[in-house]
């Protein structure tokens, strides 16, 4: 049985924060988990504050609020500014670096600095900068299978746009294959793995 995962994704409208958390979501979905997502985000299309709170759990959740996040996925310095001191000791912070300049201090969690907005430009992958961190995620919690994720990614991209499921799948495995930070990894990708 997993120890229930309490993560909090934040930063700003159009970052892709609701749809990291709907994939993690999802994942626990497919595992046949007890899971809650819950978005929250301010009144603008693009720019305003989003988080999601996302709990993943084998047994019944008792609230969707995260309050003290086991993992922290800040795509924004405000964002990282305003949760940081929320992470519970030993939690797991996932950092967009291109984004955030200045990095927390604590050395009770363990901090992944991810150029994650860069490497999806570089890769041609605008606006996939979320889903490159939940490939980093996966790789340094292993809150899911990888096939899991994979099959979340498939649900989660709409018909109208499945010309960008081989977009998403490339980000994911970005963020697996990223060896930034000083852990060992605890979820790989499948043998054979090829994004397409």
């Amino acid at each position: 049985m997993a120890q229930p995962l309490n993560i909090l994704l934040a930063g700003f409208g159009g970052q892709g924060i609701l749809f990291a958390g709907k994939l993690i979501a999802y994942a626990g979905l497919i595992e046949g988990r007890e899971l809650s997502w819950l978005p929250s985000y301010g009144p603008e299309m693009r720019g305003g504050t989003a988080n999601c709170s996302v709990c993943l759990s084998d047994e019944p959740i008792g609230s969707p609020l995260v309050l003290e996040p086991d993992v922290l996925v800040a795509m924004n310095q405000p964002s990282l500014d305003k949760f940081i001191d929320s992470v519970v000791p030993g939690g797991k912070v996932i950092i967009d670096s291109t984004m955030c300049t200045r990095m927390p201090e604590r050395d009770d969690i363990t901090i992944f600095p991810v150029p994650s907005t860069q490497l999806a430009e570089d890769n041609g992958l605008k606006g996939l900068a979320s889903v490159v961190l939940v490939g980093k995620m996966l790789r340094e919690v292993g809150f899911c299978d990888p096939v899991a994720l994979d099959a979340a990614i498939a649900k989660s991209v709409p018909a109208k746009k499945a010309h960008l499921l081989g977009k998403n799948r490339k980000a994911f495995e970005i963020g697996m294959l990223n060896e930034d930070g000083d852990s060992a990894p605890v979820c790989a990708l499948p043998d054979g793995w090829v994004a397409e």
